[in-house]
């Protein structure tokens, strides 16, 4: 049976509770999980790499481009199937996206994280390992990207977001819904991937781009302060299906016409944007002025997806197209 690279970035699945006072902190190295996970199941294929001790919160792009490169060292070794990353489900989304935007090999990427730590009742990080390893032995896992698989759920990484701050069933695919579930042994696909396209992208990335969110009354003074301080890109968390108050447009026509990019995308979790509105500040004005739309991205992949695009050299009209 080929090996399994299990790749360890930190987070709650590591973590316990010494005391109250102190919360949750890092307390499972991965020796401590790989040695339970063989006392839970049969698995003698895995491969351990402790790639770094982070909560999510501290995970960087950087971070994102040191992790490419480790995975894509086992990926590119016949002897192994895939990749399991741990992860912490703060940022996961994010790196999953990055990972699934930069893949080069058709090989299962999957990651897994947890959202009780160690100390609590309930503790489903071995419960997603186990599913996680099995997606990645699933023959079928082959070609659809990097997955993300919490709570029997599988997920594409262009598809799914945290939805809650608590529950275990937070990774979902709001518009789309799960690729397919882990069902005690099995491994269930339902359907293909709606959203991703084969993109291939280098790991470079361009680090000054900026997402900000949109609310009733904004105005551009954040925007004029980023490209004064350098912004090379701009993601906008619009309103709906893609607008923004009057406001701001001064200062966004003034960075289009510096030739910054600048996204448009919306803060509400599901549906994409459109220029359906032809008021100051709408859809049809954003475009005219030089936005480009950012389809049913989130404002964090679209950041994730403008950070690589910078750096992978694309122009404006490369970038439009992108999206």
């Amino acid at each position: 049976m080929n090996k399994i690279a299990l790749i360890f970035t930190g987070g709650t699945i590591a973590m316990k509770v010494p005391s109250k006072q102190q919360g949750a902190v890092l307390g499972l190295s991965p020796r401590e999980i790989v040695d339970t996970l063989h006392t839970l199941t049969e698995f003698d294929h895995l491969v351990p790499h402790s790639f770094a001790d982070l909560p999510s919160p501290s995970m960087t792009p950087k971070h994102m481009v040191e992790l490419k490169q480790v995975v894509d060292s086992y990926l590119e070794r016949a002897d192994f199937a895939g990749a399991v990353i741990v992860h912490g489900t703060d940022t996961l989304e994010e790196t999953a996206f990055f990972l699934d935007v930069t893949a080069a090999s058709p090989k299962p990427v999957v990651l897994t994280g947890a959202m009780k730590n160690a100390s609590e009742i309930g503790y489903d990080g071995m419960t997603n390992l186990i599913s996680s390893i099995r997606v990645v032995m699933e023959p079928h896992s082959v070609g659809k990207g990097v997955l993300v698989v919490m709570n029997y759920a599988i997920n594409a990484a262009c598809e799914v977001m945290k939805t809650h701050t608590l529950n275990l069933d937070t990774f979902k695919s709001l518009d789309f819904g799960p690729l397919g579930i882990i069902d005690d042994e099995d491994v269930i696909y339902f359907r293909s991937q709606t959203q991703r396209k084969d993109y291939r992208f280098k790991p470079q990335i361009r680090p000054n781009v900026y997402l900000i969110k949109c609310y009733a009354g904004l105005e551009g003074h954040l925007i004029d302060y980023l490209v004064n301080e350098g912004a090379e890109g701009l993601v906008l968390e619009a309103l709906g299906r893609g607008n923004v108050p009057p406001d701001m447009m001064p200062a966004i026509r003034q960075a289009c016409e510096k030739g910054l990019p600048v996204v448009i995308v919306s803060r509400s979790p599901g549906g994409r944007v459109l220029d359906t509105y032809g008021y100051p500040g709408g859809g049809k004005d954003l475009v005219r002025t030089g936005c480009v739309l950012g389809g049913s991205l989130s404002g964090p992949k679209a950041r994730i997806l403008l950070m690589i695009a910078l750096g992978n050299h694309l122009n404006l009209e490369a970038i439009r197209q992108l999206y």
